[in-house]
């Protein structure tokens, strides 16, 4: 399970919130036919759909059936990810201790069979990789690991909202573990125990081994 990546209509869409914002497109206009936004953007019609439903769901576009598809607001709010990326890495953290806990505590009660089978493979995985001193690797285990659980807590947006924050501390463990895994290694035990209370069903243990694992008491 790799960490997802922007599609092709959230890139077109940001294009176009660019073009908005820098008058391009001002408000009122009629964007370019279906078959023109297609060329600008090197993009097939479901991803130019896709954009401009995104748009007009966030109430900057307005489509009108047989007519075409207009600019009508330059209130553009920047998206979650968008804000996150920009956020201090303290900031994210705190977010992520917020959640820690309540995620797994609803994963402990929530998880399916294949949950389980897919948190523990990342749990292997960032062992092996620990133990093999395969840095990034291991990072990114790390970060799937925590993200399955949060899968499993059957919320989909403090799972979301998860993710989009794991992203983020992706990049701080690559920039300040300087490729190494020995905290990993010591640390491989008490998520051992945070997988196994999610695996008994155990939401008191699963919240409180999670908190400890955030303020980083192994």
């Amino acid at each position: 399970m790799q960490i997802q990546r922007r599609t092709l209509a959230q890139e077109v869409a940001e294009r176009l919130i660019q073009g908005i914002i820098s008058d391009e497109y001002r408000i009122g206009d009629k964007l370019p036919i279906e078959p023109e936004l297609m060329k600008m953007y090197g993009v097939g019609r479901s991803s130019i759909r896709e954009a401009i439903k995104i748009l007009s769901i966030q109430g900057i576009l307005s489509v009108q059936q047989g007519v075409g598809t207009f600019v009508i607001s330059k209130n553009i709010q920047e998206s979650l990810e968008t804000q996150i990326t920009k956020a201090e890495i303290n900031e994210v953290y705190e977010v992520r201790s917020l959640l820690d806990s309540k995620i797994a505590a609803r994963a402990a009660v929530h998880r399916s069979e294949k949950d389980l089978e897919t948190i523990k493979m990342y749990l292997d995985l960032r062992d092996q990789f620990a133990k093999e001193n395969k840095a990034l690797e291991c990072y990114q285990a790390d970060i799937n690991f925590h993200i399955s659980i949060a899968k499993a807590c059957g919320n989909t947006l403090l799972k979301e909202i998860y993710r989009i924050t794991s992203k983020h501390i992706l990049r701080t463990f690559e920039s300040s573990h300087n490729n190494n895994t020995d905290s990993f290694k010591l640390s491989q035990k008490i998520h051992t125990d945070l997988y196994k209370s999610i695996e008994n069903k155990d939401p008191d243990q699963a919240a409180r081994i999670a908190q400890l694992i955030v303020e980083k008491v192994y």
